[in-house]
């Protein structure tokens, strides 16, 4: 992130006037990028001084009022065909949101508390940019974290100065909720059984048979090995050498170290079925050593076999390992690191703000509480348990009919609502004391300067700061008078914003608005659709079709089958996938019928149908709506919407609904007479003859009789 200079010197605060208007930002203005008329002083926190920072907030979100937040991800959309369309369900929506929250990582996390002063009559706000990265910091089964990146998000991050040396280098790792209780309970049986089967009675142990030859031989190999290392130690003749020799094609080390003030043999190189061997050897070969696994600072698993006096010292040397698995915790506690972030705001119950938040919702569930839920409803109030009151300024921009005459037409983009409810400082009106106005402060802390930035647009603290600004402009606007409602502990349930709270819209072109209070979904009013109103019975999915299609081209040609007025719209999700709605419901049984039974048939009469050419090239698929949703619901994201369906493993060419098997049969009678009708009109050869020679006639008869009958009748 670029260092931009700062033009306060030992200041502790600057102060924002923030003026009803419309007037709009200049593009050039320093600080906010075209957001605001001075720099504003973000805190830049990273691993390095996350634990203070950590502190200073608990105290800032304790006495805040509202707390506005925005994060930056990598990506958004991990397909063309993910991306969010007017035709999608609302059960499609969530599992486009789903799989964008899944794969992409969170790299900045925006915090802004905003404590109204009363002695200053201002808000005095605190905006926090914290710098996150995914990396794996305990000693736990299965890969590192994997994300992907959209190029487009990549590239839009770099044009804002964004700063991704300190992301991947000082960025704050964290575990959810799930992954901490995963950790603890793999870490702690990990020690313990450990413990357990170092520490068991011979006679209580049941051997591990020993059937392979070469077990056989390693396992005496080893018992063998540590006699002698147990004989040098006894002598005092060891000098911490290295032992090597090679078995399998692995290179196995004894190497002798010291473990809590014991001699001890450093295991390395050997397989996992190796160390249960040596472990058997071990237990039953010698009572006075001991295996031990324990993890290192490089948080590494490492396998010592430590030497023990008497019975006395290894009861104090088992009392000294199992104090380490009371670190254990204090080692997760330590790698939840960010997620602390999120419990605090989780934790106060207070009003959380953030601009056009539920993707920032569903980031912020996956990564520090658990996997997402199956459902839309399971997942708003799962979250609405999590946090009970959240403001959306995007909605709040559209619904109320106030801010709507005060932005006219404008963009309800955060930067355009910044530009247009806040605008730069004015020196000018420092002085005024007029209602509307609705006055700022940045508190910066002098003494820790150096981590404080000027904030940028599409920086995630300054967006928050900003989202925060908007949200109390808002209010003003609404009616909200701050300098009679203190302390302003009651916010959230201020009757003049209490329609607003705890409604989200599920996408911009959704026309709906979700209910976190309820888990529902209610039309938004006042929503203009591009496309007539969806009926998901009436649609059918088609995919697979040449590339040449158009949504002309296709029309034309479903048309001629079932009438003109027929179709009501068509969406294509990409260049050979799209979805047909029709006007009646019984259109989609019948165009799916009429395709499988033009497959199956496939004679020389099929090939005149008018959806033959639909059909070209034998890789158009067909289905209803629901075969959309399971396609959205897979994880896997190719590029083109066929190449999804057939990593699906999807072969057949049409599925038809239940109780189809008549509809074919009545299809395929009606099929045959409706091209015998147009070959019938066409040559002048009888119904008749037809029926009865059909199974003589070949595609070139057809044509020459369509040919004499051109020029008999010119």
């Amino acid at each position: 992130m670029r260092n931009l200079p700062l033009f306060w010197a030992r200041s502790q605060t600057l102060i924002l006037w923030l003026i009803p208007g419309l007037r709009r930002f200049s593009s050039s203005a320093s600080g906010g990028g075209g957001g605001g008329g001075a720099d504003v002083a973000v805190k830049k926190v990273t691993r390095s001084n996350f634990e203070p920072a950590l502190e200073d907030l608990r105290a800032l979100v304790r006495e805040a009022d509202f707390v506005a937040v925005d994060l930056e991800m990598t990506g958004v959309t991990s397909a063309p065909w993910r991306d969010s369309f007017e035709f999608d369900r609302s059960d499609v929506r969530y599992l486009k949101l789903k799989d964008s929250a899944e794969k992409f990582a969170v790299v900045q996390f925006g915090v802004c508390p905003f404590r109204w002063e009363p002695s200053r009559g201002s808000f005095v706000a605190y905006p926090h940019n914290f710098y996150v990265f995914p990396r794996k910091e305990l000693p736990v089964h299965g890969p590192s974290y994997e994300f992907l990146c959209q190029t487009t998000s990549i590239d839009f991050l770099a044009k804002y100065q964004f700063d991704f040396n300190a992301c991947i280098r000082e960025g704050i790792s964290y575990l959810s909720r799930a992954q901490e209780a995963e950790a603890l309970k793999y870490l702690s049986s990990k020690y313990l059984d450990g413990l357990a089967n170092s520490f068991c009675n011979l006679e209580e142990h049941v051997d591990i048979p020993l059937v392979r030859t070469a077990d056989l031989f390693f396992s005496e190999r080893m018992k063998i090995k540590f006699q002698e290392w147990r004989d040098a130690i006894l002598k005092g003749s060891d000098k911490g050498c290295v032992n090597k020799e090679n078995a399998d094609g692995n290179e196995m080390q004894f190497q002798t170290v010291f473990f809590k003030m014991r001699p001890a043999v450093f295991l390395n190189g050997f397989s996992s079925h190796q160390l249960n061997l040596i472990q058997l050897v071990v237990r039953k070969h010698f009572k006075d050593l001991v295996y031990v696994c324990v993890v290192d600072e490089d948080n590494s698993w490492q396998r010592r076999v430590v030497y023990v006096e008497t019975e006395e010292d290894k009861a104090s040397f088992m009392k000294e390992v199992q104090q380490d698995v009371m670190r254990v915790e204090k080692r997760v506690e330590s790698a939840v690191g960010f997620r602390h972030v999120v419990d605090l705001l989780a934790s106060d119950g207070k009003l959380i703000v953030g601009h056009n938040c539920l993707l920032d919702l569903a980031h912020i569930y996956s990564k520090f509480f658990g996997p997402l839920p199956s459902s839309m409803m399971e997942f708003i109030l799962a979250v609405h348990e999590k946090f009970p009151y959240i403001i959306d300024t995007k909605h709040l921009l559209n619904s109320s009919q106030v801010i709507q005459f005060l932005m006219k037409r404008s963009s309800k983009s955060l930067s355009s609502a910044f530009s247009l409810l806040c605008p730069k400082v004015s020196s000018v009106s420092q002085n005024s004391t007029s209602s509307t106005y609705v006055r700022f402060e940045i508190q910066a802390d002098e003494t820790g300067s150096s981590c404080f930035n000027s904030g940028a647009k599409h920086e995630a603290g300054y967006d928050a700061f900003m989202t925060g600004c908007v949200f109390a402009q808002a209010c003003s606007h609404l009616g909200i008078k701050f300098e009679v409602h203190t302390p302003l502990y009651d916010l959230a349930r201020n009757g003049k914003i209490k329609n607003y709270i705890n409604v989200l819209y599920p996408s911009w072109n959704s026309g709906t608005v979700l209910h976190l209070n309820t888990g529902t979904e209610s039309p938004e009013s006042g929503y203009k659709r591009k496309y007539p109103a969806v009926v998901f019975a009436n649609i059918v999915l088609i995919w697979g079709f040449p590339s040449k299609f158009k949504p002309k081209d296709l029309k034309d040609c479903v048309c001629r089958v079932f009438g003109p007025d027929s179709i009501t719209s068509i969406f294509f999700i990409d260049r050979t996938a799209a979805l047909i709605q029709f006007s009646k419901e019984e259109f989609v049984n019948e165009i799916l019928v009429l395709k499988d039974t033009l497959e199956r048939v496939n004679d020389p009469i099929s090939m005149l149908h008018p959806l033959s050419k639909l059909l070209e090239g034998g890789n158009t698929r067909a289905a209803n709506y629901d075969t959309y949703r399971d396609i959205c619901a897979a994880s896997a994201s190719k590029v083109l919407f066929a190449d999804q369906a057939d990593s699906l493993g999807i072969h057949w060419k049409t599925k038809l609904g239940t109780g189809s098997q008549e509809t074919w049969e009545a299809s395929c009678n009606e099929t045959t007479t409706e091209v015998t009708s147009l070959v019938e009109h066409s040559s002048g050869v009888s119904a008749d003859s037809i029926r009865q020679f059909k199974h003589q006639i070949s595609f070139v008869d057809i044509l020459d009789s369509l040919h004499v009958k051109g020029m008999t009748s010119t």
